[in-house]
């Protein structure tokens, strides 16, 4: 009997270590089937979960019904573990380098428990080579156990897309890897027990991680370059998604559009590549030149709305500006790494007077991460309006509803276009 069946018949328990928006809903997923222990360092949101609330509001309350799962805020429960998997966050710090200190810390507590047969699995987006070089370290001093013989390691890059109803965990093919062949069989297999879609078994741990941050690297540097095309064409005259839609009639074009590029993996991924590059002694020219131009966008955005307001003849000084969704993405409740607040930011340095609305984000939060908070609903006369975040409370707006909060000659400046040909008496923009 190995690990594998020794979980499948609740012999022993697996650990989720880490209960964001990623390790919740694979400690559910797992729950259904196998018995687990849900381990996060937050006990306020360990209450939550035990009272059957998500704090990341992705997961409905029934969807923790019929799961074998012990949450817990003491480190010294995950004893009862013998399979770990690893799903902290990986930010960047102010200087744009990788943040380890969620994932090291993590590591000290599953080598702190870590006991002779167990597999360590992480899911942390990392750099290649960061498992071995960083964590497995960790995970020997704390245990006293040597890697490789009396503990194995996996990794197996989380592909979970918040507010993504449509490509869950279990219908997405998992990535996976092990230290040798036993521990990738193991891993594989116990993975499949919740993932329907199947495994792709990752020749070694640098390549599995590899293949995650170039997924997120692709699609930043796309994003890039649309965004250098809607300045271009903004120059021209030329609206950016006409341009797009004629485009995507060629079968081979690739549908990506211009926006703002936040959150925790788009907007982070590719500086763990450009800072492992560097340490290589190779200089990343593209993908940091990709990060420049969608680092800059919320400036970009707000200093094309200010132009906008000022030839229109507003005086910059007493205008009004209301800004609709501050979260990182459209329908979810997380403000991390939200380029809105560079918006909000840059406004705010013209002088301009902002307001914010979200239906989904919280105001507190906002004020404690970016020192601006929420307003219930717009009040009186704006001179501009900016669609920041397509929240789907937005998608049936008219035109009617924007001439009651507009002030004469206001702006729309809606960043992803999706209230285009709407508008035939109110100012429009988009990127």
């Amino acid at each position: 009997m190995n690990l594998y069946h020794d979980l499948l018949s609740k012999k022993e328990k697996l650990a989720v270590v880490g209960l964001g928006y990623v390790g919740l809903p694979i400690a559910l997923e797992f729950a259904r089937k196998i018995s687990v222990i849900g381990f996060d360092i937050n006990a306020k949101r360990v209450e939550m979960m035990k009272n059957r609330i998500d704090p990341s509001e992705e997961l409905a309350p029934e969807e923790f019904d019929g799961c074998d799962i012990h949450f817990t805020a003491s480190a010294d429960e995950l004893r009862e573990a013998r399979f770990f998997i690893v799903a902290v966050p990986t930010p960047i710090d102010e200087h744009n380098l990788p943040d380890l200190r969620p994932l090291i810390s993590a590591s000290r507590s599953v080598g702190s428990v870590l006991k002779k047969g167990d597999i360590v699995v992480f899911e942390s987006t990392v750099y290649p080579g960061c498992t071995e070089e960083d964590c497995i370290p960790v995970l020997e001093e704390m245990s006293g156990l040597k890697f490789g013989i009396d503990f194995k390691v996996g990794y197996s890059p989380e592909r979970i897309n918040p507010g993504d109803k449509e490509h869950t965990l279990s219908k997405i093919v998992k990535v996976v890897s092990g230290c040798d062949a036993e521990s990738l069989e193991i891993i594989a297999d116990t993975y499949k027990i919740v993932v329907d879609a199947g495994v792709h078994k990752a020749s070694s741990i640098k390549v599995a991680e590899a293949a995650k941050i170039i997924e997120n690297t692709q699609r930043d540097l796309n994003i890039a370059l649309m965004n250098e095309l809607s300045m271009i064409f903004s120059q021209m005259g030329i609206n950016t998604y006409d341009v797009l839609e004629a485009a995507g009639t060629k079968w081979n074009f690739l549908k990506f559009v211009p926006g703002l590029v936040g959150g925790h993996c788009i907007g982070v991924d590719p500086y763990y590549l450009t800072y492992k590059a560097k340490e290589l002694g190779h200089n990343a020219q593209v993908i940091l030149a990709g990060r420049t131009v969608n680092d800059g966008m919320g400036a970009y955005v707000a200093s094309k709305v200010v132009k906008k307001m000022v030839a229109s003849g507003v005086d910059i000084a007493k205008s009004r500006v209301l800004v609709m969704g501050a979260t990182f993405k459209e329908n979810v409740s997380d403000i991390r790494n939200s380029k809105v607040a560079d918006v909000v930011r840059e406004l705010k340095d013209f002088g301009v007077n902002v307001e914010v609305v979200d239906p989904h984000a919280s105001s507190d939060e906002l004020v404690h991460e970016y020192g601006f908070g929420l307003v219930e609903a717009p009040n009186g006369k704006y001179n501009a309006a900016i669609v920041a975040v397509n929240h789907t409370d937005y998608m049936s707006l008219r035109e009617e509803h924007f001439e009651e909060i507009l002030a004469e000659k206001g702006l729309i400046a809606d960043i992803k276009g999706v209230l285009r040909g709407r508008f035939e008496r109110i100012k429009y923009w988009s990127l």
